[in-house]
């Protein structure tokens, strides 16, 4: 591990602890951190990259339907057609939002290998406990309509906070603090916790 990385997981690890001691009650949302569901944004109080690194976190959670979807079919976790697919249709979108489409490609490649980390995790678990393998299998095509929608959302994130994370020593804080939020706020096991590691890796670079 490097010494910017050792640095980052250091802040990462003092965020983490700083989220778990403060009170996760945000504070009173306004009409505009309320979004059509309904459901203030939590981690408006930690951020710009909070809503970000919530759409992440949201992501990642897909992977769980995906491996559901994928496990006890033969179908590998691999699917380097599909994630060609992906990347290209950033690289379109980011150029038209005035983003750098290889550095937008970039992030979403680490969005794809976290999602694929956590296929691996579940894979490994079912297998090993049984028990605990899904009985229901989602729908991939569904899934790949949500995901579609999280590029777009991912990517609207990544034009609002293109000067946050062009000051990297700020965004490496506001991110470490976000991240140790989320997991805190959303209670993500060791596996998640990894992934989540993976798909930020380059929010700051």
């Amino acid at each position: 591990m490097g010494k910017r990385s050792r640095v980052a997981r250091g802040v990462a690890v003092t965020a983490l602890a700083v989220a778990g001691t403060m009170s996760v009650t945000a504070p009173p949302a306004t009409a505009a951190d309320t979004p059509a569901t309904g459901v203030p944004a939590p981690h408006k109080a930690f951020g710009r990259l909070g809503t970000l690194t919530d759409l992440v976190v949201e992501r990642l959670r897909v992977s769980d339907d995906v491996a559901a979807a994928k496990f006890g079919t033969g179908s590998p976790i691999d699917d380097p057609t599909r994630e060609q697919q992906v990347l290209d249709q950033v690289r379109q979108q980011a150029g038209a939002l005035g983003l750098d489409p290889e550095q937008a490609a970039a992030f979403f490649e680490d969005q794809i290998t976290a999602n694929k980390q956590v296929q691996r995790g579940l894979f490994a678990r079912w297998t090993a406990h049984p028990g605990e393998a899904p009985t229901t299998r989602p729908d991939l095509g569904e899934i790949r309509t949500r995901l579609d929608r999280l590029t777009t959302d991912l990517l609207g994130q990544l034009k609002s906070t293109v000067d946050v994370r062009a000051k990297r020593t700020a965004c490496t804080v506001q991110l470490a603090v976000a991240t140790g939020s989320a997991v805190v706020l959303g209670r993500l096991d060791a596996l998640h916790r990894e992934a989540l590691d993976t798909a930020v890796q380059s929010v700051c670079a």
